[in-house]
């Protein structure tokens, strides 16, 4: 059933999943080659990089480029330059979030705006602006409508106004966008907003006249008739927009566009910054209940003071209706709006989800990027180069015939020794072999796992230990049988007692590994992968396949007899065969000592006395 599962999987991916999942391991740079990329660090004054920074800078991007440790990725140094080899060929993008100084900021949303107008949108009510900037808008309206009678859309917010615009269904958070409003609506109501202590997360809305005050973050008292103007003239699809977001003071509000330039911003002051993120990791998105959506989505955990001011921010904006901008949480990740969601509640478990219409790729990008936070310099990609494999497909081809030879000898051995009991160990080894290579082609999609030599060679080395589990248990059982046990006993005794030297043998081989893995880099920690993945391949098989198997033909008459050829014969083990059947006649004593028991047949049968 496991292996029915395993690749069953395997063909989902390849028929279902983007991008498909490949039918064969994939091959790391020793086998297949890659890419190779020279960057080169900048700082602001062109002074020399620090050994300290560029050794700094080094790990993050080598965290970043293999955070599995299974990729085969390398990172080296080049004088004041850094080096990475990627295995396969990465796509432009991964190649330039290498470099990516991943700065993630948190900012509440004061006024959202769409950036192309024949967007369709449900009515919903605008944000109200200070008064200030309530006869500019109406002066600017006037004008345009002396100049442009026929315009139908206008490009400024109006403070005041009703909502008369339509919005998309759904952000890439996976809630509707308030829009920023129509230019020719009346003034209504304004939305709820927080008292000016921000203690009172449910306070009712502002009567018309009054002002919040500018120390809450959420206040629309921060907006200048500078910044407003700034808002206007936004220009999402032009360069340089999210650099110049990124450089924004932390401690007042600034404009910022949507990664995909189809929505802009007036953000509050930052509130929470990626420093205090303890983890990142990217997974499918799941709504109540459990039930999986398809999309994927990246879940963050806060530090206890990063959850705690997340739980008093969500409670804030929580106070706001549903809908109106200000209800909406800015996540900002190098001066680019991620997704900014609506707080439907108040998250007090210091844990939160980013998502949207992320690709599995782009989600596990993002989370090791958050993950291993920012780099201490930034850099420049000076060569992006083709690279040939260094070993190629000729080692590949000998290591293969290796195994194979190694899996011959072993087939070999195991007929020789045991006869026909050889054969479990045969057909124990197969599916040990197709389990192994399954695992190593389905963490290839899943994981962008890279079979490299030293992979290979710990596969090879696997063979040996999984022959010896084998060995151990049929020698095990071979000791019941010369005990004068019958079959059917010396199976179960033999397991009892060959099941505790297997379990510590392959514990001891999976701490090697664990430290191995742990302790080295590239070629040593593939080899320690490979040997931790066949050890618990190992455990599997023997206990759900060859136990199993042993214990069912223990009961037909080939094995359960002794036949010749069946490896089991009692006499080439050096026990009777009555006692090796069970049909021996047991004679009871006549006279029982005194403090003795009468035995039953059973007892004595089985070897207990």
């Amino acid at each position: 059933m496991i292996t029915v599962l395993l690749f069953g999987g395997i063909g989902a991916a390849r028929l279902w999943a983007e991008p498909p999942a490949s039918l064969t391991p994939q091959l790391g740079l020793d086998l297949a080659g890659g890419r190779q990329i020279v960057m080169e660090p900048l700082t602001e004054d062109g002074t020399n990089v620090s050994a300290e920074q560029l050794d700094q800078a080094i790990d993050i991007i080598r965290r970043r480029v293999d955070g599995g440790g299974v990729t085969e990725a390398e990172v080296t140094r080049q004088g004041q330059n850094v080096s990475v080899a990627i295995p396969g060929n990465p796509t432009p993008e991964q190649v330039e979030a290498l470099s990516r100084s991943s700065q993630l900021r948190f900012r509440p949303v004061l006024v959202a705006q769409f950036t192309a107008p024949e967007m369709e949108m449900p009515e919903q009510r605008t944000l109200p602006l200070p008064p200030s900037l309530i006869e500019e808008q109406l002066e600017e309206f006037e004008q345009q409508q002396d100049a442009q009678e026929d315009s139908e859309t206008q490009d400024s917010v109006e403070e005041g106004t009703s909502d008369e615009a339509e919005q998309t269904e759904e952000n890439r958070g996976g809630t509707r966008l308030p829009s920023s409003g129509s230019d020719d609506a009346p003034a209504t109501e304004a939305p709820g907003v927080p008292a000016e202590d921000g203690s009172d997360s449910t306070a009712p809305p502002v009567q018309e006249g009054e002002l919040p005050t500018a120390s809450d973050p959420s206040s629309l008292a921060q907006i200048t008739p500078e910044l407003q103007e700034e808002f206007s003239a936004l220009d999402c699809a032009a360069e340089g927009v999210a650099t110049q977001v990124a450089a924004a003071p932390t401690d007042q509000p600034t404009v910022a566009c949507t990664v995909e330039g189809d929505e802009k911003f007036i953000l509050g002051p930052v509130e929470l910054t990626g420093s205090s993120v303890t983890d990142a990791n990217a997974g499918p998105e799941t709504v109540q209940g459990g039930a999986v959506t398809g999309r994927w989505q990246v879940n963050l955990t806060f530090d206890g003071e990063g959850g705690q001011t997340f739980a008093e921010i969500t409670s804030r904006l929580y106070g706001y209706p549903q809908g109106e901008a200000q209800n909406r949480f800015a996540t900002v990740l190098d001066g680019q709006v991620i997704t900014a969601p609506t707080v439907n509640g108040v998250i007090s478990g210091g844990t939160a989800t980013i998502s949207g219409d992320f690709t599995p790729e782009e989600s596990q990008s993002l989370a090791n990027q958050l993950k291993f936070g920012a780099l201490p310099l930034s850099f420049e990609v000076q060569t992006s180069e083709q690279i040939s494999p260094t070993l190629g497909g000729e080692q590949l081809r000998y290591g293969v015939i290796a195994g194979i030879i190694g899996l011959l000898l072993v087939f070999a051995y195991m007929l020789v020794q045991y006869h026909a009991l050889g054969l479990v160990a045969i057909g124990s080894l197969v599916v040990a072999a197709l389990l192994a290579y399954g695992s190593v082609t389905l963490l290839g999609w899943a994981n962008n796992f890279r079979l490299t030599m030293a992979g290979v060679t710990g596969l090879i080395v696997a063979i040996g230990i999984t022959a010896d589990s084998f060995i151990v248990y049929f020698e095990r059982i071979r000791d019941e049988v010369r005990a004068g046990r019958p079959l059917r006993y010396a199976v179960d005794t033999g397991w009892e007692r060959a099941r505790r030297t297997l379990i510590i043998s392959d514990v001891v081989n999976l701490i090697a590994a664990t430290v191995l893995y742990l302790l080295s880099e590239s070629g040593v920690k593939a080899f320690a992968f490979a040997l931790g993945l066949t050890t618990i391949i190992d455990l599997v098989v023997v206990f759900m396949f060859t136990h199993p198997l042993v214990s069912i033909l223990a009961n037909t008459r080939f094995f359960g007899e002794g036949k010749k050829w069946s490896g089991m014969q009692p006499e080439r083990l050096g026990a009777k065969r009555s006692a090796y059947l069970g049909r021996g006649r047991v004679r009871e004593p006549d006279v029982i000592a005194p403090g003795r028991r009468r035995h039953t047949r059973e007892e004595l049968e089985g070897g207990v006395v």
